[in-house]
């Protein structure tokens, strides 16, 4: 599997991270020292390939710091992105309860510092620790509403409602007012994740500015009435801003 990856080791910050994570923060502090031995801090370069879809599942990862993206390939060859994931989030972990294969790929779209851990480790875990089982049910279940969510988006929401809630996630609820957001990756990338060509993405765009007062300019995104966009965006949902599934 081709990859661009520099790995390194120090157990010290390894555990901290461990720690901060659900899945492990119940765990034995011995449990834990074993994934944090066994585990590898690696800084992956922009295009590099954690693993392909119908890989073997040899390690999961938890992402420290820029942006790593998921996806699937169609039966034409295309590539449709599933996800983009950043620092704190798990994947390749739930790989193990579909026959240790990946059922998607994962790739580094800009640097990347991602921690690598054993997937034989965290199977024999949730064989012989039912606090880590039921942290791994935990885990499965908040990903299961994140897709019901993203479902409903899909369903109820026009593509200038669906810029405007992926906008939202970058919000501060609490910020003081003209908020200045910075898109975090490529809108090409960003059209691809809401399901969108980008000659739609482009049109639901302009067509967003028109209806608010969001001021976009390159990937600079100022605005200016966060109660605006929130109404204008949730009014096709069942949820309200600011949202758990949208900060979660």
């Amino acid at each position: 599997m081709a990859q661009t990856a520099t790995a390194y080791r120090d157990e010290a910050p390894i555990a901290a991270l461990l720690e901060g994570q659900p899945l492990f923060r119940g765990m034995s502090p011995e449990l834990r020292a074993t994934f944090a031995q066994a585990a590898q801090l690696q800084s992956l370069n922009k295009g590099s390939v954690l693993f392909l879809q119908d890989d073997e599942a040899e390690w999961f990862y938890l992402i420290i710091s820029g942006w790593v993206k998921l996806f699937t390939e169609t039966m034409d060859g295309d590539e449709a992105v599933i996800d983009m994931v950043s620092n704190g989030h798990l994947i390749g972990d739930s790989a193990i309860l579909e026959d240790s294969i990946h059922s998607f790929g994962a790739a580094a779209v800009e640097p990347v510092k991602a921690l690598r851990l054993p997937s034989s480790l965290l199977k024999q875990a949730i064989t012989d620790d039912h606090k880590t089982a039921l942290a791994m049910l935990g885990a499965l279940s908040r990903h299961r509403k994140r897709q019901s969510r993203e479902i409903e988006s899909l369903t109820l929401q026009n593509a200038s409602q669906r810029i405007g809630c992926f906008l939202l996630r970058l919000c501060d609820p609490n910020g003081q007012m003209p908020l200045e957001l910075t898109l975090p990756y490529d809108k090409s990338l960003i059209a691809a994740r809401l399901g969108m060509k980008s000659e739609t993405f482009s049109r639901a765009l302009n067509k967003l500015r028109k209806e608010t007062t969001l001021s976009i300019k390159g990937s600079m995104v100022t605005v200016s009435d966060l109660d605006e966009l929130s109404v204008y965006v949730c009014s096709a949902c069942s949820n309200e801003f600011p949202c758990k599934d949208l900060h979660g």
